[in-house]
């Protein structure tokens, strides 16, 4: 009888070939019943942080495990963001952020991470339009509001969540186009951006739908315009920046899902199909439409080439508007 003795590629391979059985085996239990924390960089209130909150309710049962958010807000969603970059890409740490992540390469030249390269797209979840509130008694609409800026150059200012949020790229993207000069001040957030509004400190602000439908209807926030190219159906009567006057004023605020750029492909596609699927159920559905925002979502290839080609555009409006760190 003749004895086999394997030699070192026999080895390797059949070492390879145990470590792949395993590696799938140990991706396809994920999660096991771990806790998921899901980052959201922005503070508690801000209309990322409310879709955030929606979707991880329904997330955490369908996953068959417990999903939490953890706010970590601060240079204008950066810092969250650096945590998750440099997170295990093994599915139990995530990001949710907005359509701000993309701004960030254009204005913060000394990133810790590549908002392309360290990031895997899951998904984009919903989009929200962003709407131009006043102090209720600022102005009388929007006409009004360019007219005085306009006839008091400098004089005025608008907020925003940070630097590059995507409320200061609205903003930005209807101050160019209106042809306005005007101060921005950037707050830690939407709360605290919308509380000095209410004040009258600050002149405007294009805030997430999500977070200032509440405060439209007590009446302590002025709708004067909402920023998307169509009309909100939760106001209908309030007309797009564009129907108001300013030609070219439009803007897409979204929301979406992150991993680590090397999480497992089988984790992602696990993610992505849930998702999906929790954004377009008829309950969240519902409750997002009383909020002003639509479920928006697409597969993870989809949704990764978007992401570049909405970086080049996001580009454009930095270069255009000289957005700096202050």
């Amino acid at each position: 009888m003749t004895t086999f003795f394997p030699g070192r590629r026999q080895l390797l391979t059949a070492a390879l070939a145990l470590c792949a059985v395993a590696g799938a085996h140990a991706q396809g239990d994920w999660p096991r019943g771990q806790t998921v924390r899901i980052v959201v960089p922005f503070t508690a209130g801000s209309g990322t942080d409310i879709v955030a909150r929606l979707m991880a309710e329904k997330l955490g049962p369908a996953l068959g495990t417990s999903v939490i958010i953890d706010n970590k807000p601060g240079a204008g969603g950066t810092l969250g963001a650096a945590q998750v970059a440099k997170a295990p890409a093994d599915g139990y740490t995530l990001l949710i952020h907005s359509a701000g992540h993309l701004v960030n390469p254009s204005i913060y030249p000394n990133l810790s991470y590549d908002t392309l390269k360290d990031f895997a797209g899951v998904t984009p979840l919903a989009s929200l339009p962003n709407v131009l509130v006043t102090s209720p008694n600022k102005f009388a609409d929007e006409k009004d509001l360019v007219a005085q800026v306009k006839a008091k150059p400098g004089s005025f200012n608008y907020g925003s969540a940070g630097n590059g949020s995507a409320t200061h790229m609205n903003a930005e993207v209807f101050r160019l186009a209106a042809g306005l000069q005007a101060q921005h001040v950037p707050f830690r957030g939407t709360p605290e951006a919308m509380t000095e509004v209410m004040g009258g400190r600050i002149d405007w602000f294009f805030a997430p739908m999500v977070s200032a439908l509440p405060l439209i209807k007590d009446g302590r926030l002025k709708a004067l315009a909402v920023g998307t190219d169509k009309r909100s159906s939760v106001m209908p009567q309030v007309p797009t920046t564009v129907e108001a006057g300013v030609p070219g004023s439009e803007y897409l605020f979204w929301v979406g899902l992150f991993a680590p750029a090397k999480t497992p492909k089988p984790v992602v596609d696990r993610l992505q199909a849930e998702v999906a699927k929790i954004m377009v159920a008829p309950d969240l559905k519902d409750r997002l439409d009383k909020l002003g925002a639509e479920p928006f979502t697409m597969p993870s290839a989809q949704f990764d080439k978007f992401l570049v080609d909405e970086t080049a555009k996001a580009q454009q409006v930095v270069k255009a508007a000289g957005i700096k760190v202050d």
